[in-house]
């Protein structure tokens, strides 16, 4: 799936002054913005109307850019999740301390993700680090799979939206506890 360079660089460029943007993923349009803008990730949170104490997922071209996110990761965890990256499997790991409630919410792990997807993986390297990444609905609402159904839930309100397919999947990223090996949600 080719990238429009010039719609990349200024998807990262809004990104980086605050802008709150629509992508797509591995199943479904996502919501993004740089996770330590609070005032970016409020504003993501109430587009969908969802509450902080949730905490959202981060997603990342490459193990590196989520680290500095997390505690330090067993050599055997880091394995296990590794094996599944990159892909549409979203790990819940131990958050650093000074990670930010409106990340992580009310728990101490905060959710991350190698992103399999093209003009993700690409958007996160343009960007230089990790995003926010969570379903491009108003909350109880389904998912948008396409740019239209981005711009009928959220009109003018995004700063913009990069297109691009989405995989055939239809269904949000499994998420599963790396420390249990329970899956929260099945794929």
């Amino acid at each position: 799936m080719q990238v429009n360079a010039w719609r990349l660089r200024h998807a990262a460029h809004l990104l980086r002054h605050g802008g709150v943007i629509a992508y797509p993923t591995e199943a479904v349009y996502g919501l993004g913005c740089d996770p330590l803008n609070d005032v970016a990730v409020a504003r993501l949170l109430e587009l969908k109307s969802r509450p902080e104490h949730k905490g959202l997922i981060l997603i990342g071209s490459k193990l590196e850019q989520l680290l500095p996110f997390l505690v330090p990761l067993q050599a055997d965890i880091q394995q296990r999740v590794q094996r599944s990256w990159p892909g549409p499997v979203t790990w819940l790991l131990p958050a650093a301390k000074w990670v930010p409630t409106w990340l992580r919410g009310e728990h101490d792990t905060l959710a991350v993700r190698v992103t399999g997807h093209p003009v993700a993986h690409a958007l996160c390297e343009s960007f230089g680090g990790a995003l926010v990444s969570t379903s491009a609905n108003p909350a109880g609402a389904a998912p948008a799979r396409t740019p239209l159904t981005v711009r009928r839930y959220f009109g003018e309100q995004l700063d913009f939206v990069l297109h691009g397919e989405v995989n055939r999947r239809g269904r949000p990223s499994e998420i599963r506890d790396a420390l249990s090996s329970r899956v929260i949600r099945p794929a």
